[in-house]
Formats: C-alpha cells, sequence, structure tokens
C-alpha cells in the first residue's frame, strides 16, 4: 500500500498539524518538502498539485487534498482507531470544528499577516494594526480556555493540535504572561501531546530563529 504523501515544510504551523496528527494515528508519511524560502510553492511542478500554491498538500493515493483542517480530518476519518480526536457525538463535533474554524479564519491568518512584512518585505517592524489584531485573537483564544484544560471537553483532539501550533508559534512577538490561561495550555500541549516535541517544536524554533534575523 503506498504511503500517504505530504507536501510541506516544518516552519509552517499548519504543516506541524498534520505531522503532529500523523504522529498519533501511527501513519508513516512519504515527506516531500516544499522549501518556501525558496519559492519552491511557485514552481510550475508544484502549481499543477496546487494551484493555490500553498502548504500543507495531502497525496493520499492520487486523492489530493489541501489545507491543514481538512487533512486531519480526513486523517482521522480514515485512519483513526477511535474517535478521541474527531469525536463523532454531533455536539463535541461542531466544537471541534468550531475551533479548526477559529483557527482557520482568525488565529492563524493574524500570525501570517504579522509575520508577511517581514518575509516578504524586508520590513524589521510589526505595524501596530496587525498587533492589535494578534492580540485580539489570542484574548479570544485566552476566553476559550478559561477554566478548561482543554478547548473540547476533557481531553485534546483536533482543535487543541491545530490551535496550538499556531499559538505556540506566535508566542515571540506577545508577552504570555497577558495571556495566562494560552500559556499554560501551551505548556499542557508540550507536556502531554503526543508528537508535539518531536514535530513542532523544531520547526517553531526555526521559525523564531528566522524572525529574530528579520528583525535584527
Amino acid at each position: 500500500m503506498p504511503k500517504v504523501v505530504l507536501y510541506a515544510q516544518d516552519i509552517s504551523p499548519p504543516c506541524r498539524t498534520v505531522l503532529i496528527v500523523a504522529h498519533q494515528l501511527g501513519l508513516d508519511l512519504e515527506i516531500r518538502e516544499v522549501n518556501l524560502k525558496n519559492k519552491e510553492q511557485l514552481s510550475e511542478e508544484f502549481r499543477k498539485v496546487n494551484p493555490q500554491h500553498t502548504i500543507p498538500v495531502m497525496d493520499d493515493n492520487g486523492f489530493i487534498l489541501l489545507d491543514s483542517h481538512a487533512i486531519v480530518t480526513y486523517l482521522v476519518d480514515k485512519y483513526g482507531k477511535n474517535d478521541s480526536l474527531y469525536p463523532k457525538d454531533l455536539q463535541k463535533r461542531a466544537l471541534v470544528d468550531q475551533y479548526l474554524h477559529f483557527d482557520s479564519w482568525s488565529l492563524f491568518p493574524a500570525a501570517r499577516n504579522a509575520f508577511r512584512p517581514l518575509f516578504l518585505q524586508s520590513g524589521k517592524e510589526i505595524s501596530e494594526d496587525k498587533m492589535k489584531v494578534w492580540r485580539e485573537s489570542y484574548e479570544h483564544l485566552n476566553s476559550f480556555l478559561e477554566g478548561k484544560n482543554w478547548l473540547v471537553d476533557d481531553s485534546y483532539t483536533l482543535a487543541d493540535i491545530s490551535c496550538v501550533t499556531t499559538a505556540s508559534s506566535s508566542a515571540i512577538l506577545v508577552n504570555m504572561d497577558d495571556f495566562p490561561n494560552v500559556k499554560a495550555w501551551i505548556e499542557r500541549c508540550e507536556a502531554e501531546l503526543p508528537g508535539y516535541k518531536q514535530h513542532n517544536l523544531p520547526g517553531r524554533d526555526k521559525l523564531f530563529a528566522t524572525v529574530r534575523a528579520l528583525m535584527a
């Protein structure tokens, strides 16, 4: 049986989300690295796979799927041995979906738009407007975690995995003491999420080093 192929680079939080989920599912992925710095995502070859020229992209025996949130729900439904990461209970699943959408339309875009001037425009600062949006997204996440260890129910789910790769990568430019629930939750994820240390920390640290160099 051919391996599931993942086009990815670990500096990308959404790619790390898929790597953590695959680790927890026991999936041995074939990783095809797409070097964003070298703009390999814009190559003609890659655009044949994904005209949107974004990563991650999954190829499961010819079935192409874009977007980390779509990919991880597909992988759990197809390869998961139970429903702990993506509950079949209607209301619990709806809550997981809610936070996947929160990461998709709020948390990750806020981080991406804040970093964009550093990577694409050779800037050394992030504008106050972008930082305001970024902080608002963190404030929402901090509120969601009030009185809870995990975003949904009493155990981690896809919601936590998707949001924590983004939130932990954004921590370099915010004072985490301003968001105590988020800070404690990130620490909890690092301690308790299988695959977090192997698949989130190296890419996050590469991102931190790149950002520090760009802002120097």
